[in-house]
């Protein structure tokens, strides 16, 4: 909707002509207070103009019974983890009251570079909810992978006053920051004075000092309260994170009091159809942190009005006159259950998402890796002693464990009954070929193998197996299907979704993406898995940001060293 004229919202505020829309006999949750207020509430186009009032409208909603609480925003996520295209996502969350969402399009970035980004651009203006955008800052994430695109400052600079654009997206490599990296140093000086989000899992003390100092305001890496504790007095504003994978809310819960909450948010990050269909996203959240205890005000402030101050977006995060009409109609604080979204005062119903317009995708075909066989998947070396990614389920932080593999035939073979598969990790953007494979802990696969193309950040092919020729055929399908997930058993397919969109995401209503999760889920468990999330799970193990130990094309990563182990 647009913006409508000065003079209507002052008078339609003043309440001498009637206001475009009037939601009438709700409550309104005073985010300065903390009361729950009867009013009505006037808006003109896009705009609140009267609430704690009586007003008249052309056109008015009877919303009694009903709590108003301000949009939603989820300040950090990846679109393109929810498996879906912009539209889609816009669809799947916003009739749950997310309004606003702030993303970083670093997925799609490293597969295709600044077309990526622009497809993102391009599809937000079309959107019932404000898809916003910070600018990938770390295409690759580090020098220990190979992607389909590189990104430097010159590429992101000439975006950076895109009215779509809020800032510098998370910036991953904090030891290219710590230790002045060039290429580092050029971006975050080309973004001095704006928005630099953060990621720096488990950086503390002098360092995370020196890494603040940067100017980098916000961060989502926190998982413990110490560590969150010492952010947040370090002038940090945290963004707690409860996604597919990474589910930091329980530990962090204790943070979320009135008196912290104006200096901290609720995000995602990566999180997919079939949770949210199941469980909810930040709906979901906010139920589960008043559950936890946390005061529904500071939850609430932490959804809206402080995410709103955080990200520099002054115009919405209350339900107040001259704010943007960002609104979700609940059932109660505690249930957040929406049964009315607006968005800059358009009702988010089918109507509405049926009259957007359609943004081509990009980045088709993307999947160009070499042909490969289960001889591709031995691993050799003669040392008995073998690292191994040891799984923290939960988290994307994983263990360096090390175990004893005895090599035979110049190979170390999975061993099941330890728990100890392969994963490989197939370079499919045709620059060069790359192999590397190792071993991993805690999916409890038997036999056959898993598959996929979002492989963080790199997006690569990475597999885990019991079978190679198996894994061989993984790898393979997703090749053909322009990438996506499999799972594979005996030689045949059991499972599959494709995402032709960058190896990223599906062209298919999302609620067909979580029909085909749910399979695909059901079939990793019919090879043992025990994972709630085996895919996003296996995406994290390939990302060499996260401590301790990933593995690239390059091979096995020391994240703690940051150096491919030899």
């Amino acid at each position: 909707m647009l913006k409508a004229p000065l003079a209507d919202r002052i008078d339609q505020g003043r309440g001498v002509v009637p206001a475009d829309l009037v939601l009438k006999g709700g409550r309104v949750f005073d985010l300065i207070t903390g009361d729950l207020v009867e009013t009505d509430v006037a808006i003109c186009g896009d705009t609140i103009v009267g609430v704690f009032g009586s007003y008249s409208g052309r056109r008015e909603i009877d919303v009694s019974g009903r709590i108003l609480v301000p949009g939603f925003i989820d300040t950090h996520l990846h679109v393109e983890s929810s498996l879906v295209t912009p539209h889609e996502f816009d669809r799947c969350v916003t009739p749950r009251g997310i309004t606003t969402a702030i993303c970083d399009p670093h997925e799609i970035a490293n597969v295709c570079g600044i077309p990526g980004i622009r497809y993102f651009l391009e599809s937000a203006v079309q959107l019932v909810m404000d898809l916003r955008v910070n600018l990938s800052s770390c295409v690759p994430s580090t020098h220990m992978e190979t992607t389909g695109a590189r990104l430097s400052a010159a590429d992101l600079v000439p975006l950076m006053d895109h009215p779509g654009v809020i800032g510098l997206a998370e910036f991953m490599n904090y030891p290219g920051v710590l230790f002045k990296d060039p290429g580092c140093l050029e971006k975050l000086q080309a973004f001095q004075g704006r928005h630099i989000d953060g990621h720096a899992p488990l950086l503390r003390g002098n360092d995370l000092n020196g890494y603040i100092s940067a100017g980098i305001r916000t961060e989502h890496e926190a998982t413990t309260y110490d560590e969150g504790l010492e952010k947040l007095r370090k002038g940090m504003r945290v963004l707690i994170r409860e996604g597919s994978v990474s589910k930091d809310l329980h530990a962090l819960a204790g943070l979320l009091t009135e008196r912290h909450a104006p200096y901290l948010c609720l995000c995602t990050d990566d999180r997919n159809p079939l949770d949210i269909g199941e469980h909810g996203h930040i709906d979901h959240m906010i139920r589960t942190a008043i559950a936890l205890g946390a005061p529904p005000l500071a939850v609430y402030r932490a959804a809206s009005l402080s995410a709103a101050e955080a990200f520099g977006l002054k115009d919405r995060g209350l339900i107040a006159p001259g704010k943007r009409a960002d609104i979700a109609v609940i059932d109660s604080l505690e249930g957040c259950h929406a049964t009315m979204v607006l968005a800059a005062g358009v009702v988010a119903d089918d109507a509405a998402f049926a009259a957007r317009g359609v943004t081509d995708p990009v980045a088709r075909h993307s999947v160009k890796a070499q042909p490969v066989g289960a001889q591709d998947f031995r691993t050799g070396g003669n040392r008995v002693e073998t690292p191994v990614i040891g799984i923290l389920p939960g988290k994307i932080i994983t263990e360096h464990l090390s175990f004893d593999i005895a090599p035979e035939d110049g190979d170390k073979r999975p061993d099941i009954a330890r728990d100890l598969v392969k994963i490989a990790v197939i370079e499919r953007h045709g620059v060069n070929g790359n192999r590397a494979t190792g071993f991993v802990k805690g999916f409890g696969l038997q036999r056959g193998a898993i598959g996929s193309t979002v492989c963080h950040d790199h997006h690569n092919i990475a597999v885990v197996g019991a079978d190679y020729a198996d894994m061989a055929l993984a790898a393979t399908r997703l090749g053909e299907i322009e990438g996506g997930f499999v799972v594979v058993e005996n030689g045949r397919v059991l499972a599959e979704l494709a995402l032709p969109v960058a190896g990223l995401m599906s062209l298919l209503p999302f609620e067909e993406v979580r029909e085909k999760l749910v399979a695909l889920r059901a079939a990793a468990r019919t090879l043992g898995v025990v994972l709630e999330e085996p895919f996003l799970q296996l995406a994290f193990l390939c990302l060499p940001v996260i401590p301790h130990l990933k593995i690239t094309d390059m091979g096995m990563v020391d994240v703690d060293k940051f150096e491919v182990m030899p």
